[in-house]
C-alpha cells in the first residue's frame, strides 16, 4: 500500500509491473482489493486513476456489513458503506 508518510511511494511497490501488465491487451478489467484504510484508499484511488488513463475499466469489490455481523458492533463508516453498496434482492 502507498504511505507517503513511511516513504512508500508506487515504486516501492510494484505499481509499474501491474501497470504494464494490466496495459499490455490481454486484460479485460482490473478488480481493486485493499483494505479500507487510508493508505488502501490511497492506493486505490492511484491505481484506479492510473489505469483509467490508459481505457482498462476498474471495479472495486464491495464491502460493508459482514454475513451474519451484529449491527451492535459495527462503527457508522461501515454501515455508511454497506448502504452505498447496497443492492436489490433482484439483481
Amino acid at each position: 500500500k502507498l504511505s507517503p508518510l513511511d516513504g512508500i511511494g508506487p515504486r516501492d511497490i510494484g505499481l509499474a509491473k501491474l501497470f504494464d501488465r494490466a496495459t499490455a491487451g490481454d486484460v479485460q478489467e482490473v478488480i481493486l482489493a485493499t483494505n479500507f484504510t487510508a493508505e488502501g484508499e490511497a492506493t486505490a484511488l492511484y491505481v484506479a486513476d492510473r489505469l483509467a488513463r490508459s481505457g482498462v475499466p476498474v471495479t472495486r469489490i464491495g464491502y460493508g456489513m459482514p454475513i451474519g455481523g451484529d449491527l451492535e458492533y459495527v462503527d457508522p463508516i461501515t454501515v455508511r458503506k454497506s448502504l452505498e453498496n447496497r443492492r436489490s434482492f433482484r439483481s
